[in-house]
């Protein structure tokens, strides 16, 4: 997504859902910010200014213009966000705050000081590679989605989450209606991750080569990528594993489920 960008909030914010930024900030930010705002004009009041700054310690400013001008700063010195890597930021609407939490760590509250329902616009600007943002109810484990029209060849399922500090095993499938094309479980314990394929009743031969590739209480990025002979799985961008396909109908891979010792929080499907 290009950098400045500025959308609409469709139905604007309501209690309870949650506003997700994915991205990475650049090597040479000096600062960049996420505002959520009453509107897309220029001199739009802003409910709530989410800045990080890099000039010196690294600080996050929390403030709100309203009627043209800036009311008194919130700061925290004790960024989460580091530079020229990647980052999910959260925003939880809830009654009386925004509760803000980067990589799944609780970062601030901040009181509302216009109604989050004057709220309709989100902007992001400065330097930053920014993946995506959604709007989302929050994601719950275990999860699972249809994946309308099944599988077909270049379609990425993406996944981001942390695996908890004692996490024990981290796993997902892709199923159809018989059985699960691809079994994929990591065992924190063993180090070592399982795929395989439920069909007819039964489990096939494991395939358990390759080492876990998450790390626990670390933020990750999953990337499921399908092709005509095989899936293959990412993780923050290197390749893990492949899984030729035992189940060759992928246009009747319909379902994907992930559960495990997790927080979940974003999925595209």
């Amino acid at each position: 997504m290009k950098i400045p960008f500025t959308g609409s909030l469709l139905g604007g914010l309501q209690e309870g859902k949650s506003i997700v930024v994915v991205g990475k900030i650049l090597p040479t930010a000096g600062r960049f910010h996420v505002d959520l705002q009453c509107g897309s004009q220029s001199n739009a009041d802003i409910a709530l200014h989410f800045n990080p700054r890099y000039e010196g310690l690294a600080t996050v400013v929390l403030n709100t213009f309203q009627n043209c001008s800036w009311g008194s700063e919130e700061r925290k010195s004790d960024s989460f966000l580091l530079s020229d890597q990647p980052f999910i930021l959260q925003i939880l609407v809830t009654k009386e705050a925004y509760k803000i939490t980067v990589n799944g760590k609780h970062f601030a509250d901040y009181i509302h000081r216009i109604p989050f329902t004057s709220v309709n616009t989100i902007s992001v600007d400065k330097l930053m590679d920014l993946d995506f943002i959604a709007f989302q109810d929050p994601v719950v484990v275990p999860y699972k989605a249809v994946l309308n029209g099944g599988l077909q060849p270049g379609k990425d399922i993406v996944i981001y989450g942390r695996p908890n500090p004692d996490s024990k095993m981290v796993v997902f499938n892709l199923r159809h209606r018989y059985g699960i094309a691809f079994h994929y479980k990591s065992l924190f314990e063993e180090n070592v991750v399982v795929r395989n394929t439920f069909e007819n009743g039964k489990w096939g031969a494991e395939e358990r080569c390759g080492a876990v590739p998450f790390k626990r209480d670390q933020l990750f990025q999953v990337t499921i990528s399908c092709n005509k002979e095989q899936f293959t799985v990412l993780v923050n961008g290197q390749q893990a594993h492949t899984y030729k396909h035992r189940f060759a109908k992928l246009e009747d891979i319909d379902v994907f489920e992930f559960f495990g010792d997790i927080q979940l929080f974003f999925v595209k499907t």
